[in-house]
Parts: structure tokens; C-alpha cells; sequence
């Protein structure tokens, strides 16, 4: 966990309304953390269109590529400043991957449904979730996590998104399924390294751990930039294009300096939302257990991301996230304004931890990435200039610093040990830090129970757990409900 500097006397309103110096920080911290984040983060605003932009509806619509990267960058610039302004937190927002490609595999499989019904879904869940926090209940769940799961979750994170970061960057690649093997991924392409962006990658990768060992200002953020130039001028002198092309391309964008380009954004998808169309198009069992699905994902997900952010920030206070109510409180709005703009929800993004690297330890750094988010939605350039492989050598590093917090677990527990190793494995290996969290969570009741000792544990940890055996088993419910 990042320890903050000794707090300073604060200097402005604005310093003492974001505890910039407080928190040890300064504004110039927080401006590299807040480009760090963008740059981080950036891709989604290309990504996300491509998940969700294409797939046809039942009624052989689709939501499109230009209208979706608008409200892509709209949406996560806005609740990123909401974030910070409210919650004080650096922790930036986004249209979640995890919820989007659910969406984009709901709509393929399922005749009669709409993207207007499905965002409507969304925003449901995004209104359940917000009564869930202002009751109280979001938060009682926070707190009932026993201390060693809550440190599980923050070295998961970590693997998670060191996990992204080799994957993004091209060096670990999944097995093509003709190859009929039983190993899943593989080293590189066909199990060598191979091509410039590779090469990108190495030197930034090593480049930012030489500048963390030499106790650089800002080494996530001068790694990231000199990775990008690197990567600007192998393209111009040596182009290795698309890896839809080649598999030495780039992964998702091709760096370049294209003449800026000011673009004319399409709004039309905001407010396009059926709220109860799906309710009547696939039944009320159907579309109740897709809200339960979108919503558990969700709901678990902030949770364990604002845990591991916040202990990699410092800015937790006897094991609780600081403010941890108005983070729940705009992560849960995320999805209503995510939904209602037919974009997906929109939630906390461990690529924040990025922008924590570079030194964001508050919510202005959320202003600097959000600016940066609204901007984007005009100028093109912003979002292709920086290529994953750019970015990725950020996140392994970052994910070092938060598994650290490994030797804080007690291991000699079983009934600790065993849901913390479960929590930190099915994170990276199932891409999904709610997984994760869950198979931590079943573990430590039965476990408990094992052990004679039930009743240590909190009743909504049970509770918790019974909904996460329904969750997991979501697949044996619906061949029984179709």
C-alpha cells in the first residue's frame, strides 16, 4: 500500500476541498495521475464500440459505431468528474468490459430482445443498486468482509491487472481453438516474442521499473509517454499495422500523429432506453434474472476495485475506504446514466490504480482524466495515439505494488488461507474480479462451518454467499427456465 507523504498546510479552497495536501499530495501529483488514468483508461472509448456497436437486435438494429464511442466518451468524462467531485476518491469511471460483452452475448442469444431493452435492464439495475447504497445495505455488506479477504481482494486486483497488461500487450495470447491443445494461452505468438510492439512493451516495462528504483516523480506517467513516442516513430519507420492483420501487429489502435480532427458528435442513443420492454419481449423470469446478473457483477465489482484503489492510495482509515457511501452512491449512478445512454454501465476502472502509480491520491486528478474524456468525444487523436502496449507495462507494474499486500494475510488460517488464495486466483484466470470475490466468499462460510466456527461469521456473508451459489449456477437455472 502507498504510504502518503506528511500532509502539508493547505494553500487554496480547492486544496483543501479535494485534502490534496492532506493526502500528501500536490496538484501537480494529481495532474500526472489524472493523464495517467486517460491514457490508461482511453482505449474504451475504441473498444467499447466495437463490443456493443455492431451485434444486430431482434429488430436487426444496431446501436453503431460513432453514436456509441460519443456517449462512451460523454458518459465516463462525466461520471469520472462526478467521482471525484463527490466521492474525493482518484478513482476514474468507464463503461465496464465485463457488463458490455454480457450485453453484446445477450442480445446474439436472445430472440426478441432490443438494445433499447437491454439498456433498460441496465439502468434498473443501476436504480436497485442506488436504493441498495442509500439504504444502508451496500455498505453493510462493505463492512462484514473479514479483514484478510478484503487484503485478498487487493492482491487479486493486483494479478488481475498484471494479467491485463500481459495480455494487452500481446505477450501472453490465447490458444487459437484449431490447435486442438489443452493450454489456454501461450507465450507470445505461437510461443515466441515477436514484433515491434513487443519491443515497445520490454523498454517500457523495464523503463518505468528503472525509474521506480531511482524514486523518479512520476514514473508511471514518463513511462507511459516515452513508450508512446517509441511506439510513434517504429510505426512511421518500420509500420507493423493491425494484429487483425498480422500477428506482430498492434493490439487494438495503430499509434500515429494523423492531422487533428475535430468530429461532430452523435448523441442520438441518450435516452433511447426501454426501461420494461424486456419484461414484455423475453417474460418477466427472463428479464429479472438478466437485471440479477448485471446487477451482482456490478455490485461486486466496485466493491473490490475501491478496496484495492484505495489501499494502493492510502486513503483507507481503519480498514474502510474513505467516504465509501458517495463512491457506492456514483458507481451505482454509472449504471443508470451508462444505461440511459446506451452506452453499458459505467463503473469504477481498475486501470485507476494507473493514475494512483503516477501519483493521484484525490478526486482532482478525476477532474484532469474526465476533462480529457469530454475532450475526446471531439477530438479523435486523444484515444489512438497511445497503444496498449504503451499502457500495459503501467499496469504489471502497478499490480506488483498491490500484490505486496499478500504477506498481510493469514495464511497459517484455513479458513482464511483458502478463500484468499481462491479470491486472488479466479480473478486474473476467470477475467473477473467478482468471480473472484465470490469464490472467496463461499469458501470462507463453508470453510467456517467446517470448522465449528458459524458463528464468526456475519450474517450477511452468508447471505452474500447464497446469492453468489445462485449466481454461479445461473446457467443450470436458465436451462431449467427455458
Amino acid at each position: 500500500m502507498s504510504e502518503p507523504q506528511k500532509a502539508a498546510a493547505p494553500t487554496s479552497a480547492l486544496d483543501r476541498y479535494f485534502k490534496i495536501s492532506e493526502r500528501g499530495s500536490s496538484i501537480a501529483a494529481e495532474f500526472r495521475g489524472g493523464l495517467a488514468a486517460f491514457f490508461a483508461m482511453s482505449y474504451i472509448v475504441v473498444l467499447n464500440p466495437l463490443v456493443i456497436g455492431l451485434g444486430k437486435d431482434a429488430s436487426e438494429r444496431t446501436l453503431g459505431i460513432a453514436p456509441v464511442a460519443a456517449v462512451t466518451a460523454l458518459v465516463a468524462g462525466v461520471m469520472t468528474i462526478l467521482m471525484g467531485v463527490i466521492a474525493k476518491q482518484p478513482f476514474a469511471m468507464a463503461a465496464g468490459l465485463g457488463v458490455n460483452a454480457l450485453l453484446a452475448s445477450t442480445i446474439a442469444t436472445t430472440p426478441n430482445l432490443t438494445w433499447a431493452d437491454i439498456m433498460g435492464l441496465v439502468v434498473l439495475a443501476g436504480l436497485i443498486m442506488t436504493v441498495l447504497v442509500l439504504t444502508g445495505f451496500r455498505t453493510a455488506v462493505f463492512e462484514a468482509v473479514p479483514e484478510s479477504l478484503k487484503t485478498a481482494i487487493v492482491v487479486g486486483i493486483g494479478f488481475f491487472i498484471s494479467f491485463i497488461g500481459l495480455v494487452d500487450s500481446g505477450i501472453i495470447r490465447r490458444m487459437p481453438d484449431a490447435a486442438g491443445t489443452t493450454v489456454p494461452v501461450s507465450l507470445g505468438a505461437g510461443g515466441h516474442l515477436l514484433g515491434w510492439p513487443t519491443l515497445v512493451f520490454l523498454f517500457g516495462l523495464f523503463f518505468t521499473i528503472a525509474l521506480f528504483i531511482r524514486n523518479v516523480k512520476g514514473a508511471i506517467l514518463w513511462g507511459v509517454l516515452a513508450s508512446t513516442a517509441l511506439s510513434l516513430i517504429l510505426e512511421a519507420v518500420v509500420p507493423s499495422g493491425s494484429v487483425k492483420e498480422a500477428a506482430t501487429g498492434w493490439s487494438l489502435n495503430v499509434p500515429s500523429l494523423a492531422d487533428m480532427k475535430f468530429t461532430t458528435p452523435n448523441f442520438s442513443l441518450i435516452g433511447s432506453a426501454d426501461l420494461f420492454g424486456a419484461f414484455t419481449h423475453i417474460g418477466p423470469l427472463a428479464a429479472s434474472l438478466l437485471v440479477f446478473t448485471i446487477l451482482l457483477s456490478v455490485f461486486f465489482d466496485a466493491m473490490g476495485v475501491s478496496v484495492g484503489l484505495a489501499a494502493e492510495a492510502g486513503t483507507m482509515k481503519d480498514g474502510k475506504v474513505e467516504d465509501i457511501d458517495k463512491v457506492l452512491l456514483v458507481d451505482a449512478f454509472g449504471s443508470v446514466v451508462g444505461g440511459g445512454a446506451s452506452g453499458s454501465a459505467n463503473q469504477i476502472f481498475v486501470e485507476s490504480a494507473t493514475g494512483i502509480g503516477a501519483g493521484a491520491r484525490t478526486g482532482f486528478a478525476n477532474i484532469v482524466t474526465g476533462v480529457l474524456f469530454l475532450l475526446a468525444i471531439f477530438i479523435s487523436p486523444l484515444v489512438t495515439i497511445v497503444p496498449f502496449e504503451a499502457v500495459a507495462p503501467a499496469l504489471v507494474v502497478v499490480g506488483f505494488l498491490m500484490i505486496r499486500q499478500a504477506v498481510n494475510i493469514d495464511w497459517t488460517d484455513w479458513g482464511l488461507g483458502i478463500p484468499a488464495f481462491l479470491t486472488i486466483i479466479f480473478m486474473p484466470l476467470s477475467y473477473s474480479i467478482a468471480n473472484g470475490i465470490g469464490a472467496g466468499f463461499v469458501a470462507y462460510t463453508f470453510i467456517r462451518l467446517v470448522q465449528g466456527r458459524g458463528k464468526d461469521v456475519h450474517w450477511l456473508m452468508y447471505l452474500v454467499s447464497a446469492v453468489f451459489v445462485i449466481y454461479f449456477g445461473m446457467g443450470i437455472i436458465n436451462g431449467w427456465t427455458s
